[in-house]
């Protein structure tokens, strides 16, 4: 493992899979790390036990880690804050907990999705309670991960995206280790949006594979859900070459064909004929795409853009359209060129 030349203080809001994998990786980085959890007997089980049986079971956690129901705590003097909060949740999580942050602290962010009544990323959350100057301390993190593979150590690689190319040096720094491989890039946009609009199209593959569509279908939806990413991405500012990046295509293809994507599970079980109810009623985790196909539609209402497989997830979610027919729909589609 890479040696650690600088120990900082680092808190990870949120303690579900996702953020409890990345805690560890800091704590194991030698970083003094505290989680916050929202549920104050997950908190007091990774502080005495060093597990988390409620969303990362079956993996030790490093000694060096502790956790806190209390957001004053977890925020107070802390130097680096990584959100990994749930998306339509994180704005009131902030607002609780904005008068606790420095006003100098690096803001990383982990969280994948839109705000549905904003059609807000992550950085536009941010902005709106801690101020437009966040934007020179935030850094977005994206990419193929999934996070019991990270927790496993793993061989994983990410995209850190700010503005500030200091910034996202320096989480590269902090993050990086001989398992765990960080880039910087500049676009902030184009890596948030990835994420979102990923976790949709791995609903539709899902959905696909559920129905016995085949390989074919499959790679045909992952292909062109790409495209959609791409077109909504560059209506909104960001590089297309991005989307060829960790943050687009690698996550892209994770999400829709591993057997441990969330989303993809969740389209399987539809494809199979159950009830979107009934799937979210059986989990404990988040499946982020089923919030982000309404903003992730909605954004391309408000922009224009042609997204027919995101609007095709979006009326099997919201308006109980049958999978198949939803199908069948877009291989009626027009006759076009691919470019």
């Amino acid at each position: 493992m890479m040696t650690v030349n600088n120990r900082v203080k680092v808190t990870v809001i949120g303690a579900g899979s996702w953020g409890t994998a990345l805690a560890d990786l800091l704590a194991s980085n030698g970083h003094d790390v505290t989680l916050w959890a929202y549920e104050p007997e997950l908190a007091e089980e990774i502080t005495l036990k060093k597990t988390n049986s409620l969303y990362l079971p079956g993996f030790a956690l490093h000694a060096g880690l502790s956790c806190t129901n209390d957001l004053e705590d977890a925020l107070s003097e802390s130097p680096i804050i990584l959100l990994v909060a749930p998306v339509q949740t994180l704005r009131g999580v902030l607002k609780r907990g904005a008068r606790f942050i420095r006003d100098d602290a690096l803001i990383l962010n982990a969280s994948k999705g839109i705000e549905i009544e904003t059609l807000d990323t992550v950085s536009g959350i941010c902005s709106d309670i801690l101020g437009d100057s966040v934007m020179d301390r935030y850094t977005a993190l994206s990419g193929p991960t999934f996070a019991r593979e990270v927790a496993a150590r793993l061989p994983s690689l990410i995209v850190a995206a700010s503005r500030c190319e200091e910034a996202s040096k320096r989480v590269q720094k902090i993050l990086s280790n001989s398992w765990f491989r960080v880039y910087t890039n500049s676009d902030v946009t184009g890596v948030e949006l990835g994420g979102a609009v990923k976790n949709v199209i791995a609903i539709a593959a899902g959905i696909s594979d559920g129905l016995g569509f085949g390989y074919n279908a499959r790679a045909a939806l992952i292909t062109r859900g790409l495209n959609e990413m791409k077109r909504l991405g560059e209506a909104m500012g960001a590089r297309s070459s991005t989307f060829s990046g960790l943050a687009g295509m690698g996550d892209l293809v994770l999400t829709c064909t591993g057997d441990l994507s969330r989303n993809r599970s969740v389209g399987l079980r539809l494809g199979k004929g159950d009830s979107i109810d009934t799937i979210l009623g059986d989990m404990k985790m988040v499946a982020e795409g089923v919030k982000s196909a309404e903003s992730v539609y909605l954004l391309s209402k408000k922009t224009g853009v042609e997204m027919p497989i995101t609007a095709n997830v979006y009326r099997i979610l919201k308006e109980n359209r049958p999978a198949r027919e939803a199908v069948i729909d877009l291989m009626a589609r027009d006759l076009k060129a691919e470019a």
